[in-house]
């Protein structure tokens, strides 16, 4: 069988005219290019060059052959240059999921940008998923990526999960709320409004937080005769059917009848960052963008 260095040596000195040029090119004796030829059309069982002048000219069968062994060589460099892209994590595809209050909006989506253009071989598959869902995906390798809120009731063996950032929780009302005008509210003022999205007994995430902080000024969340832990509970608020505590960036994809309102003292949630310990190359090269350390 043909070796990858004869389809090269054939190619050089078909391009070079010369035998000794090639070889001057190859840094080889010209003897041992030549031998490598000869051993070439043995396997062929025909003559690539006629060698009767000064000048090595291509037989018809060398001609016919030249083209494809240039494809060869091409493709077999492409094929090289692509594992070593994968290999090296400059190619490929993430799979990211994010929870429904963590919008891909503002900050979030810049530094996706930003990634993108430092990495033009990867692309990036995004789904939405609630917090438990990721870390399970995560855990059976399904996910590459999750954003989520934090808390997180129940840690999955072999996934990592790390503070991204924290921003503002707000209230948001509909736009003819009582409190839809007011400069500041304080949590205890909510003790009789419904909510729309209460926690899960086996769920962290905002929900469990928001809950969390009312108990602290007092109440547990009333629930509101209909109710969602998804990004629908905009339309639900513009629709008048209750209120919710959400992050600052839910500001981004509100309708226009949604009203978000400061809260007073220290009313925050945090993004966390999932994934899987011992990331590969490609998945590395993402972490380093957003938390800007290798993990």
């Amino acid at each position: 069988m043909l070796s990858t260095r004869q389809l090269r040596y054939f190619v050089e000195i078909a391009e070079c005219g010369s035998f000794s040029a090639a070889a001057e090119r190859l840094f080889i004796a010209q003897s041992a290019l030549s031998r490598q030829i000869k051993e070439m059309e043995t396997q062929l069982q025909t003559s690539l060059f006629e060698r009767t002048g000064r000048q090595p000219r291509l037989t018809a069968a060398g001609e016919a052959f030249l083209p494809r062994a240039r494809n060869l060589l091409n493709e077999l460099n492409k094929a090289s240059t692509l594992a070593t892209e994968i290999g090296q994590g400059q190619r490929g595809t993430l799979r990211l999921c994010h929870s429904s209050t963590v919008p891909i909006s503002g900050q979030l989506l810049r530094d996706m940008s930003t990634y993108l253009e430092l990495q033009p071989g990867v692309s990036l598959d995004i789904g939405t998923l609630s917090s438990e869902a990721q870390l399970e995906e995560l855990a059976e390798g399904r996910l590459d990526i999750g954003l989520l809120r934090l808390p997180v009731l129940r840690q999955r063996e072999g996934v990592q999960v790390i503070p991204l950032y924290t921003e503002r929780l707000l209230l948001a009302v509909p736009a003819e709320h009582r409190l839809a005008k007011a400069d500041a509210v304080d949590l205890a003022q909510l003790k009789d409004e419904a909510f729309i999205s209460i926690p899960h007994p086996q769920r962290g995430g905002l929900s469990y937080l928001c809950a969390d902080l009312c108990m602290r000024h007092g109440f547990f969340p009333q629930a509101a005769r209909v109710m969602s832990r998804k990004t629908t509970q905009l339309q639900l608020i513009q629709a008048g059917f209750g209120i919710a505590l959400l992050p600052e960036s839910m500001q981004d994809i509100a309708p226009a009848g949604v009203r978000f309102v400061p809260l007073a003292g220290n009313c925050e949630s945090t993004v966390a960052l999932a994934f899987r310990q011992n990331p590969t190359p490609l998945l590395q090269h993402f972490l380093q963008t957003f938390t800007g350390k290798c993990l």
